[in-house]
């Protein structure tokens, strides 16, 4: 069961994640014998194994890996991408993406934060609503 966790994370460090995040662990990545990567996760909407397969791009902006999940019919198909991303402060890396599918309302936005096992922590986060900076100003200084 996904449960709320008090994030220890590259974002948290820089100080916005716990002001503007809630988190909740959803799953896990592992490594098998042969290096690959694969993981599962588990909402209440949404329960899926996946693989990761390493993007070899020489553009700065590609992903660092697809997530692959087998459809109804047995075969691969790609639903999400994870970014390497660097928190600002510390330098720690990560992972940073989304699942998506036209069976899903929205994207289900992810990352996943490395473990001292090198497993790595799957977590979900909702933005909270940001308050627009005039919403409160008095009528004609906005």
């Amino acid at each position: 069961m996904p449960q709320a966790i008090t994030p220890t994370t590259p974002e948290q460090q820089d100080g916005v994640f716990a002001k503007e995040h809630q988190a909740m662990n959803i799953g896990t990545i592992q490594s098998n014998a042969q290096g690959h990567l694969s993981g599962s996760l588990a909402t209440v909407m949404v329960a899926m194994t996946f693989a990761l397969r390493e993007v070899e791009s020489r553009n700065d902006k590609a992903p660092r890996f697809e997530i692959l999940t087998r459809n109804t019919g047995g075969a691969f198909v790609q639903v999400g991408a994870l970014w390497e991303k660097a928190a600002l402060e510390t330098g720690e890396c990560y992972l940073q993406g989304r699942i998506d599918d036209p069976s899903l309302t929205r994207p289900l936005p992810i990352s996943a934060f490395k473990q001292d096992d090198g497993s790595y922590n799957l977590v979900w986060s909702r933005p909270r609503a940001r308050r627009r900076a005039d919403a409160f100003s008095p009528v004609g200084t906005a």
